[in-house]
C-alpha cells in the first residue's frame, strides 16, 4: 500500500502552520509592546520577568532609555516577523497563486515584499544587538541575547538575499512565459 501526498495536501498543511506561526508571532508583538509599556508607565518590576523569563531589571534599573530602545528593537523585529507571515497567511487566502501557471507578478510582489522584511528584520536585529553589545561594554550585564529574541540578523540577512535572487528568477520565468504565449 502506498501512500501519495500530494502537492494540495502540503500546501493545506503549510497554510495551517502559516497561521499557527502568525498567531504565534501577533502574541510576540502584542506582549512585548504591552510589557514595554506597562513596564514603563504602569510598574517598573515588570523589567523582572519580561517577555518569555527574560530579566531587564538590571537594563531598567541602568537607564529607562536604554530600556526602551532594546525593547523597542524587540517589537519592530516581532512586528514584522507577524507582518511576513500575515503575507504568507494572504497568499493562502486570496488565492492569487495559480499553480497552472506559476509566474505571476503577484508571486514576483510577494517575493519582492518576503526580501524586504527579511532584510528590515536583520538591519533591525543587527542594530538592537550591535546596541546590546556596546550596552554590556559600557559595564551593564543583562539577559542573553537569545531571551531579546533578536538573534539571527546574518540569516535574516541571508534569507534576505536569497528571496530577492528568486523574485528575480520569477522576473524571469514571467518574461519566458509571456514569450510563450505571443508565440503561441
Amino acid at each position: 500500500m502506498e501512500i501519495k501526498i500530494t502537492t494540495q495536501q502540503i500546501l493545506k498543511v503549510l497554510q495551517i502552520l502559516s497561521w499557527l506561526i502568525f498567531i504565534g508571532l501577533c502574541i510576540e508583538a502584542g506582549g512585548i509592546a504591552v510589557n514595554t509599556f506597562i513596564t514603563l508607565v504602569i510598574n517598573p518590576l515588570g523589567a523582572n520577568n519580561f517577555w518569555e523569563g527574560a530579566d531587564l531589571s538590571r537594563l531598567y534599573d541602568y537607564d529607562s532609555g536604554h530600556f526602551f530602545v532594546i525593547t523597542f528593537t524587540m517589537t519592530i523585529v516581532a512586528v514584522l516577523k507577524a507582518i511576513m507571515f500575515y503575507l504568507i497567511v494572504k497568499l493562502f487566502t486570496e488565492k492569487k497563486l495559480n499553480l497552472s501557471q506559476p509566474f505571476s507578478l503577484d508571486l514576483r510582489r510577494f517575493m519582492l515584499q518576503l526580501s524586504y522584511l527579511a532584510l528590515a528584520i536583520g538591519l533591525f536585529s543587527y542594530s538592537g544587538i550591535n546596541y546590546y553589545v556596546w550596552l554590556t561594554k559600557q559595564g551593564l550585564k543583562t539577559a542573553d541575547l537569545q531571551s531579546l529574541h533578536m538573534a539571527g540578523a546574518d540569516v535574516w540577512l541571508f534569507m534576505a538575499v536569497i528571496l530577492f535572487v528568486i523574485a528575480q528568477i520569477v522576473k524571469r520565468g514571467i518574461e519566458i512565459q509571456s514569450e510563450n504565449e505571443l508565440t503561441v
